[in-house]
């Protein structure tokens, strides 16, 4: 693998390409294109291309993949704590003074941005990385060639759509915090959106879960809300790192998710100070809003709740998927 110094150099023709792909500027953020029906800002697009170019996954990687404000911290807080149990015990583990998105860095966010090439094979094994790429885009080393495992962590759009407007508020992204949210909330239904559409994102993985049930894990937000001590085994017995009886007994499980909690993670210096350099520079503190089902009563409109339903029944079509919505 290349060194970690080693930059990409910039490809002469992916400002053109960017061009051509006819960007538009949403309200939210910047410009964003459509790129084989996936809508990237260009840093991203050419980060995606950099990563799909020169990552070689390996059997023993862990995949964390989300649409963006879907839970993402806390599954990465989750994971890391599930498989490193035996390096750190719950006292000194490094969620205490460390943000989740260092120990679990980003593929196209962080370690290939601005055309670095970094150096993986150089991170201790198991390597768990996160991505928010649809299933397609991920490299064909994870998808093919590989026995690694993919964690799939899906929100209802009601609760992402306002989960990702205040994110983009509290760090300066849109102009103005008291404009209307008709336009953004728009941009969202038509899938204009980093990522989007966010039907497809969450069908790829769906269906990949169904046909390789083996090899991609499809968790839900909500449900890890419900109860969050199974969800934390059955991550374990996925990725292969089941809790012993020994281990149960004495509350690992419990101390595991009292530690990555919301309540937690929130109160810790860690994340109440700092910003991350990523895409944009965005604070720490911005990933820990409020993590709850349902606060989109907060925002939308009743209307605006049933359009966002009934648009995400009729994309979802007979796939099977089923989201809970509800309030608070």
């Amino acid at each position: 693998m290349s060194s970690s110094t080693e930059v990409e150099q910039k490809d002469d023709h992916f400002e053109e390409l960017f061009q051509r792909l006819q960007p538009k500027k949403p309200v939210a953020g910047g410009l964003v294109a459509n790129y084989q029906g996936v809508w990237f800002y260009a840093d991203l697009l050419q980060a995606t291309l950099t990563f799909q170019k020169h990552f070689k996954a390996i059997d023993s990687d862990i995949i964390l993949a989300s649409m963006p404000k879907s839970g993402t911290t806390w599954l990465k807080a989750l994971t890391f704590s599930i498989v490193n149990r035996n390096n750190h015990s719950v006292d000194d583990s490094p969620l205490l003074f460390s943000n989740p998105h260092y120990l679990v860095p980003f593929l196209e966010i962080y370690l290939y941005k601005d055309g670095n090439i970094p150096d993986i094979d150089s991170m201790p094994c198991p390597r768990i990385l996160a991505t928010h790429l649809p299933y397609q885009f991920l490299p064909s080393s994870i998808l093919d060639c590989s026995n690694c495992r993919i964690i799939y962590l899906c929100r209802n759009p009601l609760d992402v759509f306002t989960s990702l407007l205040q994110f983009l508020l509290q760090n300066g992204l849109i102009s103005s915090p008291s404009m209307s949210i008709d336009v953004p909330f728009e941009e969202f239904c038509q899938g204009i959106h980093p990522y989007g559409p966010f039907w497809d994102h969450y069908l790829g993985y769906w269906d990949a879960s169904l046909k390789n049930p083996q090899k991609v894990l499809f968790l839900k937000y909500e449900d890890l809300k419900k109860d969050v001590n199974s969800s934390v085994k059955k991550i374990a017995d996925f990725l292969g790192y089941p809790f012993s009886a020994e281990e149960q007994e004495a509350g690992l499980v419990e101390e595991i998710a009292m530690l990555c909690s919301f309540e937690n993670l929130k109160n810790l210096d860690c994340n109440k100070e700092g910003e991350i350099h990523g895409a944009f520079r965005v604070k720490h503190s911005s990933f820990f809003r409020k993590a709850e089902v349902g606060d989109w009563v907060n925002v939308l409109t009743p209307s605006m709740a049933n359009r966002l339903e009934k648009l995400f029944q009729e994309k979802l079509g007979e796939s099977g998927l089923t989201l809970e919505i509800k309030s608070k």
